[in-house]
């Protein structure tokens, strides 16, 4: 018997599977119901799983999260028109985020069509500013090859999104095109003499200061981390995208550059004279050590997998670009220990954080403070442990009070820095690590743009705690606002009763009443099955007062 040939949606998820993908995330419709079958016919084989989600926009979230956790891009699939449009905020996220996602997007057929215009936007124009490709598909032969392309543009540094339009008249046709073998991703190293005139550098330092940044997180360079500070004992920093690079409990370890400028760790970054960034990337908001005041006097070291692109706010002294493994091995085989190396004023200012986050975690303020907050968090969570943060006025607080212990271990957005991008986040989470405890902390104005989702957490039988932070606004916007001196307007609104919202899509949920039951309900609720939401009030007013007006120690 004459076997059958395989249309191009069958030999697309044939790549799919060969490349390793597990899941794809999506809503789909009409024009992608070919592929739908196909992933149906391979899910049947346990080969890939398809998650349907509410929306399209926590299908690329949660794509881009598996991504972003694994270094193998994450797959999301939408329909043609408003679909589509509806994954530009995920596709966004993870190519300014540098996490590998490939959407695929329907589209009505190209070859013969009868419905004119209906529903058709140019999504490969629309996708091309915010993604490394994107191209329609079409001729089911060539499907195997721009794949592969795709593939490769998605997980080499800087890793991004890749756009993939399938036709319904394409996807249907037959081809004979065979899926190709992934190339394996390599890293050039860096150049010997810049790792040698790096070294020269930090030798002759009086006070020098590591950074470490969101590509430090990208990729298991940890083991290379703790040698280089086991062999200097040089301090460090991290970014917003750079905590959990390094054990944030280590004696090293001064502080996160939560804010822009007037907090402690900038007093470490205005007294240190080299400073080495490894991994920072300029699409993440810039250390303030690039004003130029501190410049002046400060020499920066750029270490990265890539250069600095933007000249006009970060323009270090030195450069080594290439493999951060390679060079940080390579940098702490070589360096020698300067006995004049001086770090007591970073230990001065260390020890005035500490003592500020220890005080100010005890506060029992109701509605709470952000600090009591990540106080109570810091006591329920273990250190492999995951959370995950929606963007709000919240973000600041947990990047300067929270240590983080490990790699990744608080998902944040610094880059596009979205709202709704918590919930989606800490389900894709959860799927990696469903033995791992999973807290996402969110605003009220954050978790209502992806609520529907919730009943995809259900559904799936997620183990999920929501903490939704209700302030009844906009509480960033608001601060900023204040700090203008403009009068309040146009960012307050009221929430629904998310005790019993959680309770009608099958969630349990809790009130907090008092600022002594937020620690005692979470403990309960991460040691619980299903999905809980959290509700507790809060108010950012007495801690913003204070916050940037660090002066001096």
């Amino acid at each position: 018997m004459r076997k059958r040939r395989k249309n191009t949606a069958e030999v697309l998820v044939e790549c799919l599977e060969k490349h390793g993908v597990k899941y794809v995330f999506g809503v789909p419709g009409e024009e992608t119901l070919a592929l739908l079958e196909a992933i149906r016919k391979s899910q049947r084989k346990s080969k890939i799983t398809f998650i349907t989600t509410r929306h399209e926009q926590a299908a690329a979230l949660m794509a881009a999260t598996m991504g972003r956790m694994t270094g193998k891009m994450g797959v999301a699939l939408s329909t043609l028109g408003p679909g589509a449009t509806n994954l530009m905020t995920g596709v966004a996220y993870a190519q300014l985020g540098g996490f590998p996602l490939l959407v695929i997007t329907g589209q009505k057929p190209i070859k013969r069509s009868k419905q004119g215009k209906f529903q058709i936007v140019d999504m490969v124009a629309m996708m091309k500013p915010v993604t490394k490709y994107s191209a329609t598909v079409t001729d089911g032969e060539q499907i195997t090859t721009m794949f592969a392309e795709a593939v490769s543009l998605a997980e080499t540094e800087r890793p991004g999104s890749v756009h993939l339009e399938l036709p319904e008249d394409v996807a249907e046709e037959n081809c004979g095109a065979v899926p190709l073998a992934s190339s394996k991703v390599v890293n050039p190293i860096a150049k010997d003499l810049e790792i040698k005139k790096a070294l020269t550098v930090i030798k002759k330092a009086k006070h020098p200061l590591v950074v470490l940044g969101g590509g430090a997180n990208r990729h298991p360079i940890r083991k290379e981390l703790e040698a280089f500070f086991r062999k200097t004992s040089i301090p460090f920093i991290s970014t917003q995208m750079g905590k959990g690079a390094m054990d944030e409990n280590s004696p090293l370890y001064i502080g996160t550059t939560g804010i822009q400028q007037g907090d402690f760790v900038h007093l470490a970054l205005k007294h240190a004279d080299v400073v080495v960034l490894i991994g920072h990337d300029v699409i993440n908001t810039p250390p303030i050590i690039l004003d130029k005041e501190i410049t002046k006097k400060c020499k920066v070291i750029h270490i990265n997998y890539f250069s600095s692109v933007a000249k006009d706010v970060y323009e270090p002294t030195h450069e080594v670009i290439g493999d951060i493994s390679h060079t940080i091995s390579v940098l702490t085989n070589e360096i020698k220990i300067n006995s004049k190396w001086d770090f007591s004023y970073f230990y001065k200012i260390q020890d005035a954080l500490k003592k500020d986050i220890t005080e100010s975690s005890r506060a029992t303020d109701f509605p709470l403070r952000p600090e009591r907050v990540i106080g109570d968090i810091s006591k329920v969570l273990d250190k492999d442990d995951k959370l995950a943060l929606d963007n709000g006025m919240y973000k600041i607080y947990f990047c300067r009070n929270l240590s983080i212990q490990n790699p990744n271990g608080m998902l944040l957005d610094n880059a596009l820095a979205t709202m709704g991008a918590g919930l989606p986040s800490s389900m894709a989470l959860k799927m990696l690590y469903p033995s791992k405890k999973v807290l996402v902390v969110a605003g009220d104005g954050g978790i209502m743009m992806s609520m529907g989702d919730l009943e995809t957490a259900v559904r799936l039988k997620l183990d999920l705690v929501v903490l939704i932070l209700d302030d009844s606004g906009y509480g960033m916007i608001s601060w900023k606002q204040k700090k203008m001196k403009l009068p309040d307007f146009g960012l307050s609104f009221n929430n629904p009763n998310f005790v019993e919202l959680a309770e009608s899509f099958g969630a349990k949920g809790y009130k907090i009443s008092k600022a002594e039951d937020l620690g005692e309900i979470l403990k309960q609720a991460l040691n619980s099955k299903g999905v809980h939401i959290i509700a507790c009030p809060i108010s950012y007013e007495k801690s913003n007062e204070v916050l940037g007006k660090i002066k001096m120690i």
